[in-house]
């Protein structure tokens, strides 16, 4: 651990962060993992669920959780697969 004041503070705040982050990643992988399952099973679900997902990638990069164009290149790559699963159904 670090021996001046600020720099354990930085520490403590980095950690929180960490959890944070850490926290809402996790919870976007969830979204990503529900909607493929839902893609082979109900297409009405899993549009439902991108919406919720985009929400959530948005959200992210607002937070600088993650990258904008991480964000946007998941939302494109999602949305290619829901409009492939609507042409095959």
């Amino acid at each position: 651990m670090a021996n001046i004041k600020s720099a354990k503070k930085r520490v403590l705040i980095e950690r929180e962060r960490r959890v944070a982050n850490n926290s809402v990643k996790s919870e976007i992988k969830t979204y990503i993992k529900k909607f493929k399952s839902e893609l082979t099973e109900d297409v009405a679900k899993a549009e439902e669920t991108y919406r919720v997902l985009v929400a959530k990638l948005d959200s992210a990069s607002r937070e600088n959780v993650i990258h904008q164009n991480s964000a946007n290149r998941k939302k494109a790559h999602f949305a290619k697969l829901l409009d492939n699963a609507k042409k095959s159904k």
